[in-house]
C-alpha cells in the first residue's frame, strides 16, 4: 500500500515537473503582460518618460471612446472579420471537398493548398502588394486587367477597395489550415451514407446538405469561432501592404494600438485600447458561442 502510495506521489510530481515549464511561460508572457495592461491603462504613461507615470483614473476610456480613430479602427476591425469569416469557412471547406477524394495525385494538391499557411506572412503580404501594384507595367493583376481591355485598379491605394484586397489577400493564405480541419472532418464521416443517399436518388447537392454539412456540424462551430478570433488580429497585413491607409480605410484595432504605444510612444492609452479590444474580442466570442449553441 505504501510503495503504491509512494508511487503515486512521484507520478504526480514529475507530471508537475514536466508542466511547471508551460505554466512560468504563461504567466510571464500572458498572464503578467494582461495585468500589466489594464494596470497600465489607467495611468499617463509615455515610454520616453519613464519616470513621469501618474494615475489618470479613466481619463483614457473616456478620451477613447470620443476618438474618431479608434472608432474607425473598430469599423474597420468589425467589418474585415464579418467579410472575412464566412468566405475564408466556404474556401477552406471548398478545397477540402475538392481533395477529400483519395485519388492518386491528390496529396500534391493538398500541399500546394497547405503552403501558403506555413508561409510567413509578412513574405505573403510582400508578394501580393507586388501583384496589386497600380502600374500595369510592374503589378501582374493590372497587366492583367488592361490586357482585358479595364482600366487599372488601385488595389491598396483606393480607400474602397483597399480593405477587401487585403480580404481576399487573408482568405487566400489562411484557408489552408481550416481545409485541413475541414478535411480530417470529412474523412469522419462514413461513406456509406452517401452510398445509401444516392441509391435513393440524392444528387450531389442534396448529400452536401443533408450528410456533409450536418456531419460537420462540430467542425463548423469550431473553425468559424477561430477563424473570428483570428481575424480580429489583424496587423500584419495593414502594417506591410498599406501602414494603415488610405484615409485609414485598413487601419485595425491591433495596428492602432500598435500606433499609440510605439510611433506615437503613449502607452497608456494604447493599454486603454487593449483593454477595450480584449472586451471586444470576449463579447463577440461569447455571443458567437450563444449562437453557435442555439443553432
Amino acid at each position: 500500500m505504501k510503495k503504491a502510495a509512494v508511487k503515486k506521489y512521484h507520478e504526480r510530481r514529475a507530471a508537475y515537473l514536466f508542466v511547471l515549464p508551460a505554466v512560468i511561460l504563461l504567466f510571464a508572457f500572458l498572464i503578467l503582460p494582461a495585468f500589466s495592461t489594464i494596470r497600465y491603462a489607467f495611468t499617463d504613461y509615455n515610454i520616453l518618460r519613464p519616470d513621469e507615470i501618474s494615475f489618470c483614473g479613466i481619463d483614457n476610456f473616456i478620451e477613447l471612446f470620443q476618438d474618431k480613430d479608434f472608432k474607425k479602427s473598430l469599423v474597420n476591425t468589425i467589418y474585415f472579420t464579418i467579410i472575412v469569416v464566412p468566405f475564408q469557412c466556404a474556401l477552406a471547406l471548398l478545397l477540402a471537398m475538392l481533395i477529400s477524394p483519395r485519388k492518386k495525385g491528390v496529396s500534391i494538391f493538398r500541399a500546394a493548398y497547405f503552403s501558403p499557411n506555413v508561409t510567413s506572412m509578412v513574405v505573403v503580404a510582400i508578394l501580393w502588394s507586388v501583384l496589386y501594384n497600380p502600374n500595369p507595367s510592374t503589378g501582374l493583376l493590372n497587366a492583367f486587367l488592361t490586357k482585358l481591355g479595364f482600366p487599372a485598379c488601385g488595389f491598396l491605394t483606393d480607400p474602397k477597395t483597399a480593405m477587401n484586397s487585403i480580404i481576399f489577400m487573408s482568405a487566400w493564405q489562411a484557408a489552408g489550415y481550416q481545409m485541413m480541419i475541414f478535411l480530417a472532418g470529412l474523412q469522419g464521416i462514413p461513406a456509406d451514407q452517401y452510398e445509401a443517399a444516392s441509391i435513393d436518388g440524392a444528387n450531389k447537392f442534396q448529400q452536401f446538405c443533408y450528410i456533409t454539412i450536418p456531419g460537420l456540424k462540430n467542425v463548423i462551430k469550431y473553425v468559424v469561432m477561430i477563424t473570428m478570433i483570428q481575424a480580429m488580429k489583424l496587423f500584419t497585413q495593414p502594417y506591410v501592404m498599406t501602414q494603415g491607409g488610405p484615409q485609414n480605410s485598413t487601419r485595425t484595432l491591433v495596428y492602432y494600438i500598435y500606433e499609440q504605444g510605439f510611433q506615437s510612444r503613449n502607452f497608456g492609452y494604447a493599454c486603454s485600447v487593449a483593454a477595450v479590444f480584449f472586451v471586444i474580442v470576449i463579447t463577440m466570442s461569447l455571443m458567437l458561442k450563444r449562437v453557435i449553441k442555439a443553432d
